[in-house]
C-alpha cells in the first residue's frame, strides 16, 4: 500500500490529528500516556511530537506542515513616548519585597483598606486603578511581592512608565526586590524608590541608600538620577511628595497617546464571574474604547456588554492608560494576552479562530512540543510523576501556580498537570481526579458543600488554598513522599569462615572466627571472596558450640547459619560481612 500524506498545521489538536489519522482518539490518547504524557482530546501539540506519535504507532503515513497563513500583526504593547497625540496618564508598578507596605502605600494613596483581607498579606492578584492628584490622573497596578508571581511581577514591568520600588526602612534590600531592579531595568522604565516605615524604631534611610548603591541605583542626592522619597504608609507622611514626584519624572518623558485609532491595550487580569460570565481587567495602551466595541484577545473576542473602571463605576468610553473591567467575552482570555478593536463580529471571530490556529506563532504555555514529548519518553520509565488538577479563581494566578509547581520537577519526581482551570471546582474534576489518580488543588475558591460530599465519596482528594506559598509546600511534600529512599548501610561485623559442614540450595552450615565487630542474628550478611562479593544472605541463627547465641564479639569462634534464595558454594577464608539496613526519607 502507497503511503499516505496527510497536511497539518503547525499546531493541531489530539482529536483533529486522530481524525486525520483515522484512528480513534483513545487510541492516540494512550499512546501519548505509554510516553508519561497525560493528554486530553483538547490539549494541542505541535507538528514535531506528531510525527514522533505516528512513528510510535508505526503508521505508513508522512505528515506534511501547512504553510502558515499570514496573519494581521498583532498589536504590540508600548509604553514609550509616542511623538504625536494627546497627553495620557502615567502607569505605574510598584513593586518589592514580602511585608515591605507596598499595599499598604497604595491603600495611603487611595484611602482604601485592602491589605488585611488578602491570604496571608500578600498581593494575590494585580490591582489597578486610576486615581487623581491635583486634578492629573494616575494608574497604579499593585504587583504581588511573592517570588511564586514572578511571571505577574514581570508583565507589571513592562506594562509601565514609572515603576516605585517600595523598601522597608527597617528591612532594606531583600531578594525580591533586587529582582524588581531587574525587571525595571529590563523593562528600560523609570524608577523611584520609596522607602517606606520610616515610623518605625530602627527606620535605617541611610543603609537602604547605600544597598541601592551596591545595585547600580545611583540616588539624586549622590550626583545620580535615582528619586527617592522617604514615606510611611502607617503615618501618611511622604504620600504627596511621592505623587509628585511620580508626576515630575513622568513628565519628562512627554507620555502621549493616540486616541483617534482603534483601541488596543493587553489583559492584566482575568476570572469567571457568577451571572456575568468571563470578565477581563484591561489596561487600555492607546485609542478609545468604547462600550458595544468587538474586541479580540488572544484566541478569544467579546462584543463589550459593560465597561466599567476598576472601582465598579459603569462608563461608555476609556481612554488610554486607564484600567477597566469587560464582560462580554465568549471564553476567558489569558493573562497577557493583547487586545484590538475589530470592526465587527465575523472579523473579530476570525482573527480569534486564527490566533487560536497559529498558537501564537508557537506552542503555548502547558501545550506538548516535539523536544518536551521526546524528554518524556526518554524519562518515561525514571520519572514518578505527581498528578494533580488546578483550579484557581483568575488566570493571572492559575498561571503563576502552575509555573511554580512544576519548577519542583526533578529527574526523579515531577508534577503532571492533568487538568487546569479558572473557575470552582465541579463534577467534571472529580471524575478525573478519581480515574487519573491526582489531587485537585483548588486556589483562593470555594468548594461547594455537594463537591466536597462526592470526593469524598470517590475518595479524591481536594486540597484548598489561598496562600500560594503553602499550595507549593503541599506539592513539595506529595512529592517528596514520591522520591525512593535512602538506604543506608552499616557495617556490624566479619567473620572469616574456617569450615563448611553442610550445603544445600536454600541452607548453608559453617563456621569461623570473628575478625571485627560484633555478629548479631537475624541479620543481614554479604560474602566475600577476596575482594569481590559473590552472595547476599540471611543469617539465621549464630551458635557457640551446642548453644544459639544471639551475638558474638571479635575474637569468638562460632557456628553460622545461612539462608539463601539460590545455591551459595562457600570456601574456606571467604568473609561473611554482617550488615544492617535502614531506608531515610528524602525530601526536595
Amino acid at each position: 500500500m502507497a503511503q499516505r500524506t496527510i497536511s497539518i498545521d503547525e499546531q493541531i489538536t489530539v482529536g483533529s490529528l486522530a481524525d486525520k489519522l483515522m484512528i480513534p482518539v483513545t487510541k492516540l490518547i494512550g499512546e501519548l500516556m505509554k510516553s508519561g504524557i497525560m493528554a486530553t482530546v483538547n490539549e494541542r501539540i505541535d507538528f514535531d511530537t506528531a510525527q514522533i506519535i505516528v512513528g510510535e504507532l508505526g503508521l505508513d503515513i508522512e505528515l506534511q506542515k501547512n504553510q502558515a497563513e499570514e496573519l494581521t500583526p498583532s498589536v504590540t504593547v508600548n509604553r514609550k513616548a509616542n511623538q504625536s497625540g494627546e497627553p495620557r496618564p502615567p502607569v505605574v508598578a510598584v513593586m518589592g519585597h514580602v511585608d515591605h507596605g507596598k499595599t499598604s502605600l497604595l491603600d495611603a494613596i487611595r484611602d482604601a483598606d485592602t491589605a488585611t483581607a488578602e491570604a496571608g498579606g500578600i498581593t494575590q492578584h494585580i490591582s489597578a486603578y486610576q486615581i487623581s492628584h491635583n486634578d492629573r490622573k494616575v494608574t497604579f497596578l499593585d504587583t504581588p511581592g511573592h517570588e511564586a508571581f514572578a511571571a505577574l511581577r514581570e508583565h507589571g514591568a513592562f506594562l509601565t512608565d514609572v515603576v516605585v520600588i517600595v523598601v522597608a526602612a527597617d528591612d532594606g534590600i531583600k531578594p525580591q526586590t533586587v529582582e524588581a531592579i531587574r525587571f525595571a531595568k529590563k523593562a528600560g522604565v523609570k524608577i523611584i524608590v520609596a522607602i517606606n516605615k520610616m515610623d518605625k524604631e530602627g527606620a535605617n534611610p541611610a543603609l537602604v541608600k547605600q544597598q541601592l548603591a551596591e545595585h547600580d541605583l545611583m540616588i539624586e542626592e549622590w550626583g545620580g538620577d535615582i528619586v527617592v522619597v522617604e514615606v510611611s504608609a502607617l503615618a501618611k507622611t511622604g504620600i504627596d511628595k511621592l505623587l509628585d514626584m511620580i508626576f515630575l519624572v513622568s513628565d519628562v518623558e512627554e507620555l502621549k497617546a493616540d486616541v483617534e485609532v482603534p483601541a488596543s491595550g493587553i489583559v492584566i487580569e482575568a476570572h469567571l464571574e457568577k451571572g456575568r460570565g468571563p470578565i477581563a481587567i484591561c489596561l487600555v495602551d492607546e485609542g478609545t474604547l468604547s462600550k458595544g466595541s468587538f474586541i479580540v484577545a488572544g484566541n478569544t473576542y467579546a462584543k463589550i456588554r459593560s465597561l466599567e473602571t476598576t472601582t465598579n463605576q459603569s462608563i461608555d468610553k476609556a481612554l488610554p492608560s486607564s484600567p477597566v473591567i469587560i464582560s462580554g467575552f465568549k471564553a476567558l482570555p489569558k493573562f497577557g494576552d493583547q487586545f484590538q478593536v475589530a470592526n465587527n463580529e465575523k472579523e473579530a471571530r476570525q482573527l480569534a479562530e486564527k490566533a487560536g490556529l497559529a498558537g501564537q506563532s508557537g506552542p503555548r504555555k502547558g501545550d506538548i512540543g516535539g523536544g518536551e514529548l521526546i524528554r518524556m519518553i526518554n524519562q518515561a520509565n525514571e520519572v514518578t510523576g505527581y498528578p494533580v488538577i488546578i483550579k484557581a479563581d483568575v488566570q493571572g494566578s492559575l498561571t503563576s501556580v502552575i509555573d511554580s509547581i512544576k519548577a519542583l520537577d526533578t529527574d526523579e519526581v515531577a508534577v503532571r498537570v492533568v487538568s487546569s482551570g479558572v473557575g470552582s471546582i465541579n463534577e467534571n474534576d472529580i471524575q478525573l481526579a478519581k480515574s487519573s489518580g491526582a489531587v485537585i488543588y483548588g486556589f483562593n475558591i470555594q468548594l461547594a458543600t455537594n463537591i466536597k460530599r462526592l470526593a469524598s465519596r470517590d475518595k479524591v482528594d481536594v486540597k484548598m488554598y489561598s496562600v500560594i506559598y503553602e499550595l507549593i509546600d503541599d506539592v513539595k511534600a506529595g512529592l517528596s513522599a514520591l522520591l525512593a529512599p535512602d538506604v543506608v548501610e552499616k557495617a556490624k561485623g566479619t567473620l572469616v569462615v574456617k569450615g563448611i559442614f553442610k550445603t544445600t540450595k536454600t541452607e548453608v552450615i559453617c563456621g569461623g572466627e570473628v575478625s571485627s565487630g560484633k555478629l548479631t542474628a537475624p541479620s543481614i550478611a554479604l560474602v566475600y571472596r577476596k575482594k569481590d562479593q559473590i552472595a547476599e544472605v540471611e543469617v539465621t541463627n549464630l551458635k557457640k558450640g551446642p548453644q544459639d547465641v544471639k551475638e558474638v564479639v571479635e575474637g569468638e569462634m562460632c557456628g553460622v547459619n545461612i539462608a539463601t534464595t539460590s545455591k551459595v558454594e562457600l570456601q574456606e577464608g571467604d568473609e561473611i560481612r554482617f550488615i544492617s539496613r535502614e531506608t531515610i526519607a528524602r525530601s526536595l
